[in-house]
C-alpha cells in the first residue's frame, strides 16, 4: 500500500472514530445550540411548565402556596415578619433603605422576586424608600386598604402576597406615583 493511500485510510478511520466517540445530544439534554439560537433570534421564551405564570420580564410569578411561604417566614427578623405578614409599618427614617443611593435591584424579602430598580427610587422626604414604578408591573398586586380610618392602595408581592407598603398618586414624572415601601419588606442586590 502506498503512502498516500495509507494516509487517506488513516484519516478516514480517525474521522469515523471521532464521530463515533462524540457525545450524542439527547432530547432530555435540553435544546441544542441551534434551537437556542433559533429561540433567541425569534425573541421567544422557553416553554412554561404547566400551571407556571411568567411576568413580561420573564420571572416566575406563580402564586406561592401557604406551605412555601411558611417555610421562608421562619427565617425573617421580627420586624420583617410584622411588616410582611401582619401589614405592619416600620417607623419613618429607621429602615435600612430609606436613604440608600446604591445602584441595584430591590427584591421581596420573602420570595426574592425583583420589585423595584434603584433607577426609579427618589427622595420623597417621607422617611421610607420611595419609587415611581415597579421593576415589572406584574410583580406587585395593588388593592384597596381601608384600615386605620383611611382609604389607601396597599401594595403586595404578586408571588407570595407579602405586604410591602402603599402607593400614592403624588409621585414624580413620568408616572406620578409614589410606591412608599417598608425597608423591612425588601432585600437588595447591588449592581455588579
Amino acid at each position: 500500500m502506498n503512502r498516500v493511500a495509507f494516509s487517506s485510510l488513516a484519516l478516514l478511520f480517525l474521522l469515523a472514530f471521532t464521530a463515533a466517540c462524540s457525545p450524542v445530544a439527547r432530547e432530555s439534554d435540553g435544546p441544542t445550540a441551534s434551537e437556542g439560537e433559533r429561540l433567541a433570534m425569534k425573541n421567544e421564551k422557553p416553554p412554561v411548565a404547566a400551571g407556571q405564570k411568567l411576568s413580561a420580564s420573564g420571572h416566575d410569578i406563580t402564586p406561592w402556596t401557604a406551605a412555601q411561604k411558611e417555610a421562608r417566614i421562619g427565617d425573617l427578623e421580627p420586624l420583617e415578619r410584622a411588616v410582611t405578614c401582619d401589614a405592619g409599618t416600620e417607623r419613618a427614617f429607621t429602615g435600612k433603605y430609606w436613604n440608600s443611593k446604591a445602584e441595584g435591584v430591590y427584591h421581596c424579602v420573602i420570595c426574592d422576586l425583583p420589585l423595584f430598580n434603584s433607577g426609579t427610587k427618589f427622595d420623597s422626604g417621607t422617611g421610607w424608600p420611595s419609587f415611581f414604578q415597579p421593576f415589572d408591573r406584574e410583580h406587585v398586586d395593588e388593592h384597596s386598604d381601608e384600615s386605620h380610618g383611611m382609604v389607601r392602595t396597599e401594595v403586595r408581592c404578586q408571588r407570595c402576597s407579602a405586604h410591602l407598603g402603599h402607593v400614592f398618586e403624588d409621585g414624580p414624572r413620568p408616572t406620578g406615583l409614589r410606591y412608599c415601601m417598608n425597608s423591612a419588606a425588601l432585600s437588595f442586590t447591588p449592581k455588579k
